[in-house]
């Protein structure tokens, strides 16, 4: 079997695998088979990236400020208040981190139920999850209360072997704890879990938890930091991500 070496930092999306050695060889050292797959959530599987653009635009307007995409890069993969903490740092702000949660909090959940949309490419990839009889589950670091609003009709969430949220770890992305509870949960080597983010933050986490992660930027992420990523994907349908699978 062909081994895959870690792509380094800053790849641009498209960059293939990389094989390492003859595939012929009799000494095959490693295995691309997984026996679970995490997934992250918001930019991922829905396109919330926008919402959450959207709503500390608002936040930081009231206050003379306006959102940027280095902010949302220190932002993403953290939870509640530690998110709304880099928000003060950045701008200096002279609020207290729960005050700012729960302005958030309400904006998110009026705009939520009618912003909500499917990342492209969604439905077929877990339809190939199901039919690659693959166990998955959600590593999200958003709240449980809004993973319940997001998956609230979603016929494929009894399929999740289970749910992980920013609510079950103490510690947000980067730290690799939510990975290294999913592996744990899984009860799986570290090496035989696959790891879907689209951000930089959420890719460092995955690495350093020992899982394979495989990158899937979007339009607010594809100039973050991908090092360690096995495959920077274009989308869920880029085929050599199906092919890891195969």
């Amino acid at each position: 079997m062909i081994r895959f070496q870690r792509q380094g930092s800053m790849m641009a999306p498209g960059v293939p695998l990389e094989p390492i050695g003859d595939p012929d060889e009799s000494d095959r050292t490693a295995d691309t088979a997984f026996a679970g797959i995490a997934l992250d959530m918001d930019g991922l599987l829905f396109d919330t990236e926008r919402i959450y653009w959207q709503v500390g635009d608002t936040v930081l307007q009231r206050r003379g400020h306006r959102y940027s995409a280095d902010l949302q890069a220190r932002m993403m993969g953290r939870v509640g208040t530690a998110a709304v903490e880099q928000m003060i740092a950045f701008h200096r702000l002279d609020e207290s981190p729960e005050d700012l949660l729960r302005e958030s909090d309400q904006l998110y959940g009026e705009l939520l139920p009618t912003l909500l949309r499917p990342m492209p490419g969604l439905e077929s990839w877990i339809d190939y999850l199901h039919a690659r009889d693959v166990p998955f589950a959600l590593t999200t670091s958003s709240r449980r209360k809004w993973v319940d609003v997001i998956f609230a009709d979603l016929s494929w969430r009894e399929a999740l072997a289970f749910v992980l949220t920013g609510d079950d770890v103490n510690n947000g992305k980067p730290h690799p704890e939510i990975y290294l509870t999913a592996i744990e949960r899984f009860g799986i080597p570290p090496d035989q879990m696959l790891v879907l983010e689209d951000s930089g933050n959420g890719c460092a986490a995955g690495v350093a938890s020992g899982a394979l992660v495989v990158a899937v930027p979007n339009e607010h992420t594809r100039n973050q930091d991908f090092t360690g990523a096995l495959l920077v994907a274009e989308s869920l349908s880029d085929p050599r991500l199906w092919d890891l699978l195969r």
